[in-house]
């Protein structure tokens, strides 16, 4: 397993950069489903978190920022900085969820 550092910082504390390698990227596409959208409906009328949108976001953040350190190791990248999350409609009822960062290499 590859060790890798990501940050939202623009440099790592008590370490160098050498080499900006590009963006690192990952994305993934999530579409609502009928019967979540049932209940989500049910529960806004009396309030509080939706828990299944919740749970489907995470999953969606987790699975975008997994594929981004992989397009960064792909590079050969030992680090990420800068790393934000972006979401966007894709449809009515589809979004994106996108991981970016800039890949970097450090001085050894």
């Amino acid at each position: 397993m590859v060790e890798i550092i990501v940050t939202t910082g623009e440099e790592i504390p008590g370490k160098k950069i050498a080499e900006i390698l590009g963006i690192a990227k990952g994305n993934t596409v999530r579409a609502r489903n009928i019967g979540r959208d049932i209940g989500a409906g049910f529960k806004s009328l009396v309030g509080g978190e939706i828990k299944t949108y919740s749970d489907m976001t995470s999953h969606a953040r987790d699975e975008s920022f997994n594929r981004m350190v992989n397009d960064a190791v792909s590079m050969g990248a030992d680090a990420i900085i800068c790393f934000r999350f972006s979401t966007s409609m894709i449809m009515q009822g589809a979004s994106e969820m996108l991981a970016f960062g800039t890949a970097v290499k450090l001085k050894k």
